[in-house]
């Protein structure tokens, strides 16, 4: 409350009294001067220092709820001050209210100062003001001093920082082990403060349970505790729904995720899907041949997951006849097999992670090796090039044959055509076909290009009826050979080069190149210049390997200022192919010629008397341009045509009476 307000609101209550009191005008004795100058004391006693007491005061204490509707009634200023809950009657209204400076009283609250009555004039929010302090003025008494304390009502719900958290445990991690989380928070006091925790969801076989304390400063602190044993390979996470409850009633409630990621140790040893396994192989199989493929599984994960194999030599197979993928598990023939030496194969396959401490298991393996005689189908291929090896001409044509397979079953005649020969890779250039399900033939199905694939691995397989059915494989790595199907290609269209005309012979003017797709001699490249009329190709030269061009001999730019060359590129192939490539070649000239002459003396006669015009002497000079002048000592002959160098009578006058005159210089045009 300003002080420009208590004024005005001391001299509204002073003329209020003034107005019951007769005469006029403020003279002396009126019964308001005594009351305004009081109340004029005791308001400037309070508004330099409030809230310190300049007389004696009693103390009213209201109590509200905080979220009361507006308007809502606290109470009365005056009422029950005394001792005894009876009203002082000496401290009744009407009040002059002071606010204490800072405490919302004039924004908050409606104080009737006729009646004391103090309403609400805004919703009231314990959380923002929890208290209002004033003083009321009466126009006799003491003063009283008033303080409306909010009361808080449960209207803040706990609230957690973060809605999300993410944590890890390692699987290992013993019970009780202690994770702090992010606790909540509630502005609301005592009981409507956050009470406990809970876990609402996700707790898969209650393996975490909370716990919590509070410290000094109220706040309810929480953590999250092991409450049983983890087991990644069972349950990888977990997804907690975490709620924090405050003491309402009914209570407000606040919620967390908690997504807890369980770490992987190493406690799963490998498992193989067989504890026995069984197998055959011919005493004949060839070396790298494979027998079987044993497997086992880590629940780990990472590398405690990894599984690597390996054969036991001190237990088994210490003569090393097998071998074992240790990443595949794949088992073959690593040394050759003899049925009437040793017929059963026991070995003791090692399985064993990747782990800081590695874990293992054990499997058997039964490998059975049967005599040749057995239904075992056997696989030979013949090549049918011209050495025998396994190799095709790009140029073949679909339906040509590449090799000869032979599949026999030594066991019974009748089974032959039981045998199932099947054919893969060679990405459809290949194929297979049969009349008599004995004899196969791998055949060219689609047109090769040794250039787009030099290589294919085609794999025969040949299975049989028997039960359990047994088969053969056979790779087949085919190399394409290759043809001269492709000519040099130059790297431009065109080449383009510049030399003096001055140029001695061998110097160079540019270097050609061009490339052949094909390999060895189809793709040795020798060049050449052609010659023709017009190329002038006399005046230059190639190296044949290297393709650098060089003048031969001296050019001459007054003969061909661009000279143009075709060099021809040519493989080293039968046939051989070859292809051409353009060179222009820019001769700059210089001025390296002189006019000469057909003789260095002429001798003519004339007439005195000849007619004027007559032509007695001409002289051709060798050049394409030249001027002609009069000769040293004589500026002007007298009739010499400085265009065609024509010797003419000059009028009518004598020869020898000719007037000198000024040089004069003309040029003839080229020819």
């Amino acid at each position: 409350m300003s002080l420009l307000w208590l004024l005005l609101m001391i001299c509204a209550f002073s003329g209020d009294s003034g107005g019951g009191g007769g005469g006029g005008g403020g003279g002396p004795g009126r019964p308001a001067d005594g009351w305004f100058g009081m109340v004029v004391s005791r308001a400037l006693a309070y508004l330099p220092r409030f809230p310190a007491v300049a007389f004696g005061e009693h103390v009213r204490e209201l109590e509200v709820s905080e979220g009361v509707p507006v308007g809502h009634h606290i109470g009365f200023i005056g009422e029950f001050l005394g001792s005894d809950d009876v009203m002082v009657a000496d401290s009744g209204p009407p009040y002059l209210i002071v606010p204490v400076p800072g405490s919302a009283v004039d924004t908050d609250l409606a104080i009737d100062h006729t009646t004391g009555e103090i309403r609400t004039k805004v919703a009231l929010d314990r959380e923002n003001r929890s208290s209002y302090s004033l003083v009321a003025i009466p126009l006799s008494g003491e003063n009283v001093r008033v303080v409306v304390r909010v009361l808080d009502e449960n209207d803040n719900a706990p609230t957690f920082p973060t809605p999300l958290m993410n944590i890890e445990f390692p699987e290992n991690t013993p019970r009780d082990v202690k994770r702090t989380l992010h606790p909540a928070r509630d502005a609301d006091l005592g009981r409507y403060n956050t009470q406990r925790y809970s876990i609402v969801s996700g707790n898969v076989n209650n393996a975490f349970r909370l716990s919590s304390h509070r410290e000094r400063d109220g706040v309810l602190y929480l953590d999250l505790q092991i409450n049983g044993f983890l087991d990644r390979e069972t349950t990888p996470a977990y997804s907690l729904l975490v709620e924090a409850l405050d003491g309402g009633s009914p209570p407000l409630r606040g919620l967390m995720t908690v997504n807890i990621t369980i770490q992987d140790v190493n406690d799963n040893q490998p498992i193989f899907n067989q504890s026995r396994y069984f197998a055959t192989v011919p005493e004949n199989a060839t070396l790298g041949t494979t027998v079987l493929q044993v497997y086992a599984t880590d629940q780990d994960a990472g590398e405690n997951g990894l599984v690597e194999y390996a054969i036991n030599r001190r237990q088994s197979d210490k003569e090393q006849m097998f071998r074992i993928d240790p990443a595949t598990g794949l088992i073959s023939v690593n040394k050759p097999l003899d049925f009437e030496t040793r017929e059963l194969h026991e070995l003791v396959v090692v399985a064993k992670d990747r782990g800081m401490q590695p874990l293992e298991t054990t499997a058997f393996v039964s490998i059975r090796v049967t005599d040749v005689n057995d239904n075992q189908p056997i696989i030979n291929v013949i090549f049918l090039s011209d050495d025998a090896t396994p190799k095709i001409s790009e140029s073949a044509q679909p339906g040509e044959f590449v090799a000869r397979i032979s599949v026999n079953d030594p066991d019974s005649r009748t089974e032959y055509s039981n045998v199932n020969v099947t054919l893969s890779g060679g990405e459809g250039h290949f194929g297979l076909t049969t009349r008599d399900n004995i004899i196969y033939l791998v055949i060219v199905s689609l047109p090769l290009d040794r250039e787009i694939k030099p290589n294919y691995t085609l794999s025969v397989i040949a299975t049989d009826t028997g039960n359990p059915p047994l088969h053969a494989a056979k790779d087949i790595f085919l190399t394409v050979t290759d043809i001269n199907d492709n000519a040099p290609e130059f790297e431009r269209d065109e080449y383009q080069a510049n030399v003096m005309e001055v140029a001695d012979p061998g110097t160079s003017v540019v270097q050609v190149m061009a490339i052949d797709r094909d390999e060895g001699n189809n793709s040795a490249i020798l060049y050449s210049l052609l010659d023709t009329p017009d190329t002038h190709s006399h005046w230059f030269q190639i190296d044949s390997h290297s393709g650098l061009i060089t003048t031969r001999a001296h050019i001459d730019c007054e003969t061909d200022p661009v000279p143009r060359l075709i060099v021809l590129a040519q493989d080293n192939g039968r046939p051989p192919l070859s292809s051409t490539g353009t060179v222009l070649v820019t001769i700059h000239d210089v001025n390296d010629n002189e006019p000469i002459f057909d003789q260095s003396f002429y001798n003519v006669s004339v007439a005195e008397n000849e007619s004027k015009g007559r032509c007695i002497l001409k002289v051709s000079p060798s050049r394409a341009a030249v001027t002609i002048s009069g000769v040293r000592g004589h500026p002007r002959i007298p009739g010499l045509d400085p265009g065609n160098g024509q010797r003419s009578i000059d009028g009518d006058r004598r020869f020898s009476d000719a007037p000198r005159q000024t040089e004069q210089r003309h040029t003839l045009p080229p020819g």
